[in-house]
């Protein structure tokens, strides 16, 4: 088993939550991301803290936002389907066809949720090889472990774009908007601080993120 933990591959199953490896540098940050969090300060939480290697923190908080996109797209699921969302688009210009280069390599149009259930897996799939996140305390990130983060963050900003476009008047009814924007700043402050995103990417969500920013 990874230490990362193990997550269900179906699609209407709630994943378990993926954890950093305990008793580890990776235990550490994710404390140190609590605390930091617990005092309401995202820009503070979001820095890397002295003497800390930059991997090591992109690879806990890489986990911690799949975590939180995971939780966030879950409330939805059961209003997210293929007959409401055929396509997955963040409203009417932008539209994200799925590829991931090994076993679907010419891009192709899926439903929201299918969209979500590759994104969701091939995410899993990245942080269960050990050869890109390294999960014995010391061993060396590869040389384009950033380029990895930055295509994980890139697609998950795209079930944000999704989620704010095409089901935000659900998450005012379930009274879960405040939490919704309190992720999405998070995520969008971490993505600055470490330019994880083109500015570009950021097109179909650009006023929100610049009210954050």
């Amino acid at each position: 088993m990874s230490l990362f933990g193990l997550g269900s591959r179906n699609q209407r199953t709630f994943r378990p939550k993926k954890n950093a490896p305990s008793g580890s540098k990776g235990a550490q940050l994710q404390a140190h991301i609590d605390a930091t969090l617990g005092s309401g300060n995202l820009r503070e939480a979001v820095r890397l803290p002295p003497g800390e290697d930059i991997n090591e923190w992109l690879a806990v908080n890489t986990v911690d936002f799949f975590n939180q996109v995971n939780i966030l797209y879950d409330t939805l699921s059961e209003f997210c389907t293929p007959s409401n969302c055929p396509t997955m688009t963040a409203g009417s210009k932008y539209e994200y066809r799925w590829a991931d280069g090994v076993n679907i390599k010419k891009p192709i149009e899926v439903s929201a949720p299918k969209y979500v259930e590759y994104l969701m897996d091939w995410i899993e799939s990245q942080l269960d090889e050990e050869k890109i996140f390294p999960q014995r305390l010391g061993a060396p990130f590869p040389p384009n472990f950033q380029d990895v983060v930055k295509t994980i963050f890139k697609r998950l900003f795209r079930v944000y774009a999704h989620i704010y476009h095409s089901h935000f008047q659900k998450i005012v009814s379930l009274k879960e908007e405040a939490h919704l924007n309190t992720c999405f700043k998070h995520f969008v402050l971490f993505t600055w601080e470490f330019r994880l995103i083109d500015k570009g990417e950021l097109a179909p969500l650009h006023d929100l993120v610049e009210s954050i920013l």
